[in-house]
């Protein structure tokens, strides 16, 4: 799999705003993407070397409406939580940037 293909976005949320300071970084992944896919990638775009890739598969969200009617608010998404060795910093945003100079 493709190392740009990997990492979909970065994550910023309230949570992982405050893990960032542990060294700790979210991003959505590829629905395919494994630990080790995770991790080159993450290798390869930031230079930096991971500790620790854990893997969050969030359901979709579904709830009825009029006359029972199903509508699903959110699909379902795949998150990688990062562990950066040596608590190193690194811009989560880059791999946005990454993306265009590529294209």
């Amino acid at each position: 799999m493709d190392n740009y293909s990997t990492i979909i976005r970065s994550i910023t949320t309230e949570k992982s705003s405050a893990q960032q300071a542990n060294g700790q970084y979210m991003f959505q992944i590829n629905k395919k993407a494994t630990k080790v896919d995770v991790k080159h990638a993450v290798k390869t775009i930031y230079g930096v070397d991971v500790d620790k890739v854990r893997i969050i598969i969030s359901p979709s969200k579904k709830r009825l409406v009029a006359k029972g009617k199903l509508l699903t608010k959110r699909p379902v998404m795949k998150k990688a939580l990062i562990t950066i060795k040596d608590k190193k910093t690194i811009d989560p945003n880059k791999i946005n940037s990454a993306k265009q100079t590529k294209k």
